[in-house]
């Protein structure tokens, strides 16, 4: 049986493997995820065609393909056209058999044709890599078995092959959608995982990702670390990669005597920081009812949890109803949550019309006699760009 060229303890060839699939998920998340589908970051033809190739050796997935569902997955995130999503159906299949629903979404020709545009076309793309996406992995095969022989070589080949379809297709986006913190209310389902940024290069930051989905750094608190952003960094610095797009900073500035065009604009631009405030807000207003209503323990649990969801099945809907109906503190502050969701909500209103919307708000908010209300509506008028 050939040994290989190089011979390692089974800890030696364990740590090789880790390596090696170390390599295909910066792979995925700079070049696929964060260049490719996003266009957060552009990369210089060096590691672009690295990453190309590594990828085709070590997953055979097709660039166009990748992006083309990923793009999907963001543009009917949990409805019955996202490809892969736990909300719709259901964890278990997401989390076990995400590498067949994204086979399957890969032979959909609209998707592709539909949300696989700018992605590389030369002559490797149309001649090697589309066409023979598994000789690929064939050709890694053999340089594993050269490396470092017939049974370590198999064994550490095999690692490489599940190491996508399980951290990736499954658990990112399964339990991404799943279970996990949020920093951000996003209208999916989205979620962060700790702690396994060094696995999952940042990927497992996934709420943030969807908050602002065109950043190519994906951390967002001080005790988050994205890996892939620090080879980005790196990467940078050797003039291979240039950052076109980050996540803004929330800034406040004084008061504004009056909410014009630059508010609007700075509450828009911020609107995940301004719904987390708020959200916030109706949690404190929710803990002063709860005595009043005469809630029990698991009764004020799930009220704080149906506040702060964007989407409910409908015996929530109807148990929530029930409590907002015995409160009007508490109803008229979670309907002004809709009102002030809809300044940044795809519509048809026009920019004037926006601009009244949220005056009106802050007027309303002033006039409650709801004490959090009207200092929200003094960090509106902080907000700026």
């Amino acid at each position: 049986m050939f040994a290989g060229f190089f011979h390692l303890s089974w800890l030696g060839y364990a740590i090789v493997a880790l390596l090696l699939t170390h390599v295909t998920i910066a792979g995925v998340t700079i070049f696929l995820h964060r260049c490719q589908a996003h266009r957060a970051l552009e990369l210089s033809p060096l590691p672009s065609h690295f990453f190309r190739l590594w990828l085709w050796l070590s997953t055979g997935m097709v660039t166009k393909e990748w992006a083309a569902i990923h793009r999907k997955h963001h543009a009917k995130c949990e409805t019955p056209d996202d490809p892969h999503s736990p909300q719709v159906l259901g964890i278990n299949r997401v989390l076990w058999g995400g590498v067949f629903l994204y086979v399957k979404e890969s032979r959909n020709r609209d998707t592709l044709e539909r949300y696989g545009h700018g992605t590389p076309d030369d002559w490797l793309e149309r001649n090697l890599y589309t066409p023979f996406p598994k000789l690929g992995v064939v050709f890694m095969l053999g340089i594993d078995v050269a490396l470092f022989g017939a049974a370590p070589g198999v064994l550490i080949w095999l690692v490489q092959m599940a190491w996508i379809p399980f951290w990736a297709a499954g658990v990112i986006n399964g339990v991404g959608h799943f279970w996990g913190y949020r920093n951000f209310p996003s209208a999916d389902a989205s979620t962060n995982l700790l702690p396994w940024g060094i696995l999952i290069g940042g990927e497992e930051l996934h709420n943030n990702h969807h908050a602002f989905a065109t950043s190519a750094k994906l951390s967002n608190k001080w005790y988050e670390f994205d890996v892939g952003w620090f080879y980005i960094r790196i990467m940078e610095g050797l003039g291979l990669a240039r950052v076109k797009k980050l996540a803004p900073r929330p800034r406040l500035g004084a008061v504004r005597p009056a909410v014009d065009e630059q508010t609007l604009q700075a509450v828009i631009t911020h609107r995940y920081d301004v719904l987390a405030r708020y959200l916030k807000s109706l949690q404190r207003i929710a803990v002063e009812e709860i005595g009043k209503l005469k809630l029990d323990a698991r009764q004020g649990q799930a009220l704080k949890r149906w506040l702060g969801e964007a989407a409910l099945q409908i015996p929530d809907q109807e148990k929530l109803a029930s409590v907002l109906g015995r409160s009007d503190r508490l109803a008229k502050v979670y309907a002004m949550r809709a009102d002030l969701e809809a300044l940044w909500a795809r519509s048809a209103a026009s920019h004037e019309q926006l601009l009244k919307q949220l005056q009106e708000w802050i007027q309303r908010a002033e006039q409650s006699g709801i004490a959090q209300l009207q200092e929200f509506s003094l960090r509106l008028r902080r907000y700026a760009v």
